[in-house]
């Protein structure tokens, strides 16, 4: 039994609240625990430099902490003057896991920003994150159905994401700060809804871990996705 009360293959309580943010055209806040982050989708009629003349569109993310998310402020990055590594990281992860479910050549030249903030940390920020960027772009790109300035959704998989990590030689899903700080190995599994890879992100802490870790992990990660992609699809009533 975890610190929690969880099992060691049991999600915290999870919800998506969509429509929370009202100007934008696709909104989420996602609670994965004590792990908030708002998620809003915004549309342009416009694709950056690259792409222009190619009749094709892009999704791209920005992530950032809020200053008192965590136990102590953190300062805004906007007032150092740039964005850490981390930060950086976790927005190209967000952007790159989007894409890979959308035909770009569907949106024509329009550009969806999607903006993921941690309104309270408790770890799995960038999971939770993912999860809720689906929801939020899903509604954005529904929104450009209904104003018929395209025909469908150009969407052909669901996106979730979910850590996992082994703690005192368990492994456990869904890991909440403590777990994450303590773990002997720890992975963020980005998968579809049928159980494909789009990413998977896994370090050792401290010493080298073995493949059957790996594949347990991943066996954990495929039953949580499971479970958060159909609140996902309750949330957006599909």
């Amino acid at each position: 039994m975890r610190n929690s009360g969880r099992r060691p293959d049991e999600l915290r309580p999870i919800s998506f609240e969509v429509g929370f943010a009202k100007h934008a055209e696709g909104s989420c806040l996602t609670k994965f625990g004590d792990t908030h982050v708002l998620c809003t989708a915004s549309l342009e009629e416009k694709v950056p430099p690259f792409l222009r003349n190619k009749g094709m569109g892009w999704i791209t993310a920005e992530y950032g902490m809020l200053p008192r998310s965590t136990h102590l402020r953190v300062d805004r990055e906007a007032a150092r003057g740039k964005q850490s590594g981390r930060t950086q990281e976790i927005q190209r992860l967000i952007g790159r896991a989007l894409r890979s479910v959308v035909d770009l050549s569907v949106l024509g030249e329009r550009q969806i920003t999607i903006d993921c903030d941690v309104l309270q940390a408790d770890g799995g920020t960038r999971t939770a994150a993912i999860s809720g960027a689906y929801v939020a772009l899903y509604r954005a790109l529904q929104t450009l159905v209904e104003k018929e300035k395209i025909e469908k959704l150009p969407l052909s998989h669901q996106v979730a994401a979910v850590s996992c990590g082994i703690v005192e030689g368990v492994p456990m899903l869904d890991l909440d700060y403590i777990e994450d700080s303590s773990a002997q190995a720890d992975a963020n599994f980005v998968l579809t809804n049928d159980g494909g890879i789009i990413e998977v992100q896994t370090t050792a802490e401290g010493a080298p871990f073995e493949e059957k870790a790996l594949q347990d992990m991943m066996t954990l990660a495929r039953l949580g996705i499971k479970e958060i992609t159909a609140l996902q699809r309750e949330a957006l009533g599909i």
